[in-house]
């Protein structure tokens, strides 16, 4: 009979380092303090910062850091005896992060960190270092920022064998999707608003193009499949090509455009694709509006589960990194990626073009005689089959709207009507192809 746990009181405290203090950081800090006495008592131990780093120690953050000792060398914070735990929010997949990360790793101490492109592109080093020195590597926040979807998947469906997973991976992407189908707006209105608000940065190009998700989505699935990240396996399409026409097109149809990650494994290998979908309007996914994330999960089992909440945030990342913190306080911790690295496989990128399915293809075209049977003749030729074939006159763009669902078929033939298309002089613009997601 194992000994009871010591009470808290008699338990030393779990010491922390905080490197990065920007907008996370500063909601990590208040956060720790505001619920000081709460995390003492479902850690078992006080948790208490002993140090912080960052590029620029006299800027403010608006919450009081003179308490704590500031290290200007971040490598500091891994050679300090008096640290236990290093939490890692300065970004980027290379650099100093990476640089701290191992470090860190290798010196024993845990590592918590909400840093999605370092673990999507060296989650397995990371891992390995991990387990060699048998310490905590932890990154809840690197996924749906307040979600906690990383730790639900890893251990409460952990007896299951997941056959899907997909979701809403990207906040400033559903908001600018949101601003478009409220408010009718074009995409470019919409990123300015999202810009306006603080959802998207000045350059947008990591979460417009699908790349951020992209990140996110092969966390995920090395998680749910026992697979080893390959995060040059995933590929993704973002928003930018969407224009109003696609929004009020989709909800004709009953469906709303959402940009979802989805993987899924079956015996041709493993499939990891962003890109923007009609999502059928009674699937919870369709309802899920601004800046918010939402992950579905397919058990075996216990079947559908669904998360949903905030992802991104300074309230809602710092809740994800400091309930790591809390998890390591109480030595809760196991593999980084639920198996030992060495367990994960290394499964093949399954592929994509043969993946049968409903698509939604929007052309716009100039206003001639046989366009449309041009049309109709190449999605013939590459052996797509149309239901619907619909002409709503002029959009921005100053030419015809044609807008078709297909039947059931393969990927890659639409693909290949599309690129019989492109070749037509009488095309305007960039055509949009988007899959119709089946319940």
């Amino acid at each position: 009979m194992s000994p009871a746990p010591a009470p808290a009181a008699l338990r030393p405290p779990l010491r922390v380092a905080l490197a990065g203090i920007g907008v996370v950081g500063g909601g990590v800090v208040r956060l720790l303090e505001a619920n000081r006495d709460l995390i003492a008592r479902r850690a078992g131990r006080a948790v208490e910062i002993v140090a912080l780093s960052a590029r620029d120690r006299h800027k403010d953050r608006g919450v009081d850091l003179s308490p704590y000792r500031w290290e200007d060398d971040l490598g500091a914070l891994v050679t300090a005896g008096d640290v236990d735990v290093v939490v890692e929010m300065i970004g980027g997949a290379d650099g100093m992060a990476l640089t701290l990360a191992r470090q860190a790793l290798t010196a024993g101490k845990a590592l918590v960190t909400a840093n999605k492109a370092m673990i999507a592109h060296h989650g397995l080093d990371l891992a390995r270092i991990a387990e060699e020195r048998d310490t905590p590597l932890k990154y809840e926040a690197a996924v749906a920022g307040g979600i906690p979807v990383i730790k639900a998947i890893r251990e409460g469906a952990s007896a299951n064998q997941i056959a899907r997973v997909y979701g809403i991976l990207n906040g400033t992407c559903n908001y600018i999707l949101t601003q478009m189908e409220r408010n009718g707006a074009s995409f470019a209105d919409a990123l300015a608003a999202a810009q306006a608000e603080g959802y998207a940065e000045a350059d947008p190009t990591f979460d417009v193009d699908g790349i951020d998700a992209a990140h996110k989505l092969s966390i995920l699935a090395a998680l749910c499949f026992g697979t080893r990240l390959d995060i040059d396996a995933v590929t993704a399409n973002g928003i930018r090509n969407l224009i109003a026409a696609d929004i009020r097109e989709a909800e004709a149809l009953g469906h709303r455009v959402r940009l979802i990650g989805m993987a899924e494994r079956d015996g041709s290998g493993l499939y990891q694709h962003v890109q923007p979908c009609l999502v059928p309007a009674d699937h919870p996914l369709a309802y899920v509006p601004g800046a918010l994330n939402a992950v579905v999960a397919e058990g075996n089992f216990v079947g559908r589960l669904f998360f949903e909440g905030a992802g991104a945030g300074a309230g809602p990342t710092a809740s994800a990194i400091v309930a790591d913190i809390i998890d390591i306080a109480r030595d809760e911790y196991g593999p980084a990626f639920a198996m030992p690295v060495d367990a994960l496989d290394a499964a093949p990128a399954a592929d994509a073009g043969a993946r049968v399915g409903k698509h939604y293809v929007r052309l716009i075209v100039e206003d001639r005689i046989g366009v449309l049977a041009e049309i109709a003749t190449a999605m013939r030729d590459a052996g797509v089959s149309i239901e619907s074939f619909i002409q709503r006159g002029t959009d921005e763009e100053q030419g015809v709207v044609i807008a078709i669902v297909t039947h059931e078929g393969p990927a890659r033939a639409v693909a290949a009507a599309l690129g019989i298309l492109a070749a037509s002089d009488h095309v305007v613009g960039t055509p949009m192809h988007m899959p119709i997601l089946a319940l």
